[in-house]
């Protein structure tokens, strides 16, 4: 069917409306690299939506004075460790639950979905007494568990959902010739939840790697920062230095900024794949 003009209105209406909502969400982010890039000398005022001076003095500046590699490193183990646990563990509950519904198995999912309501905060209290008395205060792999703990509840709704609506076909038919339950979900359904393990990454990363409220009370040596953290302590000795701020914060920001859109058509085709369904 041929368009007419009102089409082609409509067309180009919706086209000027996504490049304007594109640019108001990139605008913070470039006004960041903007003073980031900056000579100190040059106010911040001038000219902001003309091009920084490309000079990389703040970012080396931040780097040495900041403790961002340190931190990056921190972060990083974090996030990896973190991910794996909740894949893992988030994928195996989930798949648990979905094929072998019983009592025992709801009662557990119905527990998940209660701890999903607790607002983290309120258990900073018994969760510092417990993290004394097992020594894991600034310890790298006591907020691996603290944080893979927190985030495991909304996996396992995510893994359990997804696996109600794949059909089990697949699987009974690799059992049938010869696997066991076990074999068949890290052989067959497993690999099938590709979509469902990109929005478990993508969404856990982003909270790993930007905590702040229990690396605040847990992680109190220099030493074990993580990003927020030493980004905290950066902006409390240079206050007045945005530029060294606004680099500091840059290098916090890029790495899970990569990462994003290294998963992103993943995470994209996650969503529109859907379930697979017999």
């Amino acid at each position: 069917m041929k368009k007419t003009w009102k089409d082609h209105i409509s067309m180009s209406a919706r086209y000027i409306l996504m490049l304007f909502i594109c640019l108001i969400a990139l605008l913070p982010f470039y006004v960041l690299m903007f003073v980031a890039f900056n000579d100190k000398s040059r106010p911040l005022s001038a000219g902001v939506f003309s091009l920084p001076d490309f000079t990389f003095d703040n970012i080396i500046t931040a780097w040495n004075s900041g403790g961002m590699a340190s931190a990056i490193a921190n972060s990083v183990i974090i996030t990896v460790c973190g991910l794996v646990v909740v894949v893992i563990l988030g994928a195996s509950a989930g798949y648990a639950i979905a094929r072998f519904p019983n009592k025992f198995h709801k009662a557990i999912f119905t527990m998940f979905l209660c701890c999903m309501m607790v607002p983290g905060i309120i258990n900073t209290i018994p969760l510092y007494v417990i993290m004394r008395d097992i020594n894991g205060i600034n310890k790298l792999w006591s907020m691996i568990l603290l944080l893979s703990a927190n985030r495991l509840p909304f996996c396992i709704f995510l893994y359990t959902s997804f696996v109600q609506a794949m059909s089990p076909d697949i699987e009974h038919a690799a059992i049938i010739d010869g696997c066991t339950p076990f074999s068949a979900f890290w052989r067959i359904t497993f690999l099938l939840m590709k979509p469902i393990n990109s929005t478990v990454i993508i969404t856990s990363c982003i909270g790993f790697w930007n905590n702040y409220n229990q690396a605040v009370f847990f992680l109190q040596r220099r030493s074990v920062y993580t990003i927020p953290l030493a980004m905290a302590t950066f902006y409390r000795e240079f206050t007045t230095e945005w530029n060294l701020v606004a680099a500091a914060a840059f290098m916090g920001a890029l790495p899970i900024i990569i990462v994003f859109l290294s998963l992103q058509k993943y995470f994209i085709k996650g969503l529109a794949e859907g379930a697979v369904k017999g």
